[in-house]
Formats: C-alpha cells, sequence, structure tokens
C-alpha cells in the first residue's frame, strides 16, 4: 500500500507518528503547509507534522497551496507509484481539499468528533465548550461537503469534568491512530452519515477567546479549558488591561455580575449566573503566573 498523508498540527503530528510506527503504512510522502514566521523574533517556523517527518525520516513537502497542478499531481504521482492500494489520508491540515485531487484519489479524514456533530474546523474545543459529555473520532471520506463525507469507522471518547483541550486532545490522538490503522487493515465498508444532529465546530475567533461576565460563569469556565493550553481565553481587567486565563474554576461565593474581587488572594470574578475564580493568568507582555502573584501587583481598584 502506497501511503501519502496530508496534516499540519500537533493533533495531526501524533497520529503521524502512529501511522509510521506500521511499516506497511509508513507514508511514502507527506505534505504539510509551509514554514511561517512567528514568535516575538518573527522567525520561520515548521508546523508539527513537517518537524515529525523529518525526524522519522519521511518525504516531505510543503506546497504554498496543495491543489495548484504541481502539488496535486505530486500527491496523486506518489500515491500511484507503489503496488497495491492507494490511500491518501488527510488529518488536521487546515486548508480544503479541491476538487482535483478529490476526483482524482479516494481521500480519508480523521475528524475528531462524533459525526454528524460538530463538522469543521474546531471540534475538540467545540464540544467542551458546549458541555457535552461525550465526543470522539470518525473515520471518513472526504467530499466535497464540509465533513460531510460516509464514515467507516468512529469510536466514542468521554469528556471528563476536568477536561482542557490539551489532556482530551491528547487521548482523541491515540484513539485517532489506533482507528486510522484499523481502518487501512480492515477496510470496512462505509455508511453515510445520519441526516440528524448535525452542529458545526466554526473556528475559534477573538470573539470567542473573550469571557464576558454576562455569561454563566460555567459557560466561562468551559471556554478557559477548551483553548488551554494553545489559544488561550481572554479577559479585560478593570484597569483595561487584558490579560490570558490558562485555569479557572468554578466558586461557591456570591459576587456581583461584572465586579472583581480580591478575597483573601483569590481573585474571583462574578458571572451571570454565577462566580469564576481565576487560578492561572499571564499579564500583557508576561508570564504565566498564579492569580494570587498577580494579584499582589496588580491591585484591584
Amino acid at each position: 500500500m502506497s501511503v501519502v498523508y496530508l496534516g499540519t498540527s500537533g493533533f495531526a503530528a501524533a497520529v503521524l507518528e502512529r501511522l509510521a510506527a506500521q511499516e506497511r503504512h509508513r507514508p511514502a510522502l507527506v505534505v504539510t503547509r509551509p514554514d511561517r514566521k512567528g514568535g516575538r523574533g518573527r522567525h520561520p517556523r515548521s508546523p508539527p507534522v513537517a518537524d515529525a517527518a523529518r525526524r522519522l525520516g519521511l518525504a516531505l513537502a510543503q506546497p504554498e497551496r496543495v491543489n495548484e497542478p504541481d502539488a496535486a499531481g505530486q500527491i496523486i504521482a506518489t500515491a500511484d507509484e507503489a503496488p497495491g492500494p492507494a490511500t491518501v489520508i488527510v488529518c488536521a491540515f487546515g486548508a480544503l481539499i479541491g476538487e482535483g485531487l478529490l476526483a482524482a484519489q479516494p481521500i480519508i479524514n480523521v475528524h475528531p468528533s462524533l459525526l454528524p456533530r460538530w463538522r469543521g474546523a474546531a471540534p475538540v474545543e467545540r464540544a467542551i465548550m458546549a458541555g457535552d459529555e461525550r465526543t470522539g473520532v470518525s473515520i471518513m471520506r472526504l467530499t466535497a461537503g464540509l465533513d460531510e463525507g460516509p464514515v467507516c469507522l468512529a469510536a466514542e471518547e468521554p469528556i471528563r469534568p476536568e477536561d482542557t483541550y490539551g489532556s482530551l486532545a491528547e487521548r482523541l490522538q491515540a484513539l485517532s491512530g489506533e482507528l486510522l490503522v484499523r481502518a487501512l487493515d480492515e477496510q470496512p465498508p462505509f455508511r453515510e452519515q445520519p441526516g440528524e444532529g448535525v452542529t458545526y465546530a466554526e473556528k475559534i475567533s477573538p470573539e470567542d477567546r473573550l469571557l464576558e461576565p454576562a455569561r454563566p460563569a460555567a459557560e466561562l469556565e468551559r471556554t478557559v479549558r477548551a483553548l488551554a493550553p494553545h489559544i488561550g481565553a481572554r479577559l479585560v481587567m478593570p484597569d483595561g488591561a487584558t490579560i490570558g486565563v490558562l485555569r479557572a474554576r468554578l466558586a461557591g461565593e456570591e459576587v456581583e455580575a461584572g465586579r472583581f474581587e480580591n478575597r483573601d488572594g483569590r481573585l474571583l470574578l462574578g458571572a451571570g449566573p454565577g462566580t469564576l475564580e481565576l487560578l492561572e493568568v499571564q499579564p500583557p507582555g508576561g508570564k504565566p503566573m498564579e492569580a494570587a502573584a498577580y494579584l499582589r501587583g496588580h491591585p484591584l481598584t
């Protein structure tokens, strides 16, 4: 079997490692996004999948646009080179696959949700934010519609009350790798998704990151967990500064909605309804710190 793997994120890199551990499924080509400048020094940074491919000794391509003729042609040619069935796999690639590639080659997509719930760009974050009790992974055939293709394998994973994106994604990565290998080995039939229960996981926007005190404290707490540690929630303080919120929990105390209080070194925010206790924050341009340390240097006024 000739395998071509398209992915970009840390999630996709973990799945690639699992796939490459099986000699029979070791990708002949890995395709990811180009290096981008990032960080304070604006130095070029490779996507996690590029780093993983180099570490694993896999052939790597980083086209500017995957649907351009040269890039698409390389994928199709590589998939067709080896004897036996050819497989193109997409996992958290971050760019739409065009009609040319879809028509030329069946493509398998690894999607971290129980389709048809949470089609789209941010299924793990949206599941936590919505308060879902479970999510999972679906192995599907990629089609022109957004995550609408038929599914051949799926398995669920509970969302624990304390789960952050980081803890849940780690389990979903492992589950994704196992299901993908099973799908390649067993070739189970694809079945169309149900027409009911469709939801869409839109990309996380700046507005999604902002903790608005008018929202219930339970929603704010889930937002903090859903965006930790990779994106981060944000909160406007009484002095106008916007800080990052890395950890928070629900508090039993009653605080007026929209009001901040320092109670014995605990930073509380009244929400509508409920109270959120901020546990770890990050001042603008600063390092993460415990909320008590933040209060010592930034007294509430």
